[in-house]
């Protein structure tokens, strides 16, 4: 679960990343950024900003039924992990949505470098305005990013913009098997993020949504590790000493979320649920 839970405020004007890189001076996206926000200190730079790795995404595209999309949005991609593997599996464009502008500046870089750039729309602006921003989209992405908005929510508020017969992609905290979790797991869940369900209930909310289930995949555990939280505990120990009492409390957060992980026994997991939106008639549901 990524620690990063902050409100995604405007919606700037699109540019494609070559613009970014070149300086447009119409591109509305600025270099400079507030270096005393705890989100900023503890999460610039990171090429990943939750568990995930380039291979799950990989093998989760795998699961979609099609590979040719008109439009793509990567809802909260952060700082474009996932952004980057899409465009380079796809060979489409994809419009990459995130509030925070510095992360948006390093998939502009990542991307660049990567020879990505023309694939690549970097747009800051609130995922809960994506339906407003967009007319239509064929593949919605969005990995650990929905329970900003809530799970249920965010589907529901993603519905209308997805095409009939189109998808979504979206990865969930859920319980794996809550009767196993420890106490202090639980406890962490309450108060930290007790919108937290099983896989059966997110999927029934999903179908509620307007949405059939295609597959599901649970990430494995190393991918909580490898690139995320083994870097993570460094920088979040080092800034207990920063002299911002907001920045030290957001460490020791991420430090207990840490700690709370590795004593889970696999009770909780971030899901894929790979969702195609089928279009309602009086008569129920047909599935496109």
């Amino acid at each position: 679960m990524k620690s990063v839970i902050h409100p995604a405020p405007d919606l700037a004007e699109a540019r494609t990343v070559e613009q970014h890189v070149r300086g447009d001076p119409g591109s509305g996206f600025h270099s400079s950024q507030e270096m005393n926000d705890p989100v900023d200190l503890l999460f610039g730079g990171m090429e990943k900003l939750g568990p995930g790795s380039n291979a799950d995404t990989r093998h989760v595209l795998s699961l979609l039924p099609a590979r040719q999309f008109g439009v793509v949005v990567d809802a909260g991609c952060g700082s474009g992990r996932q952004t980057l593997v899409l465009a380079r599996e796809l060979g489409t464009q994809i419009c990459a949505v995130d509030w925070s502008q510095l992360f948006l500046n390093d998939l502009v870089r990542r991307a660049g470098a990567a020879n990505l750039g023309h694939l690549v729309q970097a747009r800051r602006m609130n995922m809960k305005d994506i339906p407003q921003a967009f007319d239509y989209i064929d593949l919605l992405w969005s990995e650990g990013a929905a329970y900003n908005i809530g799970f249920s929510q965010a589907l529901a508020t993603w519905a209308p913009a997805i095409t009939p017969g189109g998808f979504a992609v979206v990865s969930e905290i859920s319980w794996l098997d809550a009767q196993a979790a420890p106490p202090a797991v639980k406890e962490f869940f309450r108060t930290g993020y007790p919108d937290i369900h099983t896989v059966d209930e997110n999927i029934r909310a999903a179908e509620g949504s307007g949405y059939k289930l295609i597959a599901t995949h649970t990430l494995p555990r190393r991918t909580w590790i490898d690139g995320y939280y083994e870097i993570l505990r460094p920088k979040a120990s080092a800034l207990l000493k920063h002299s911002d009492p907001s920045v030290r409390d957001f460490a020791a957060e991420t430090l207990r979320e840490i700690e709370v992980f590795e004593c889970s026994e696999d009770s909780y997991g971030y899901v894929f649920y790979v969702l195609q939106r089928v279009r309602r008639f009086s008569g129920g549901l047909i599935w496109l």
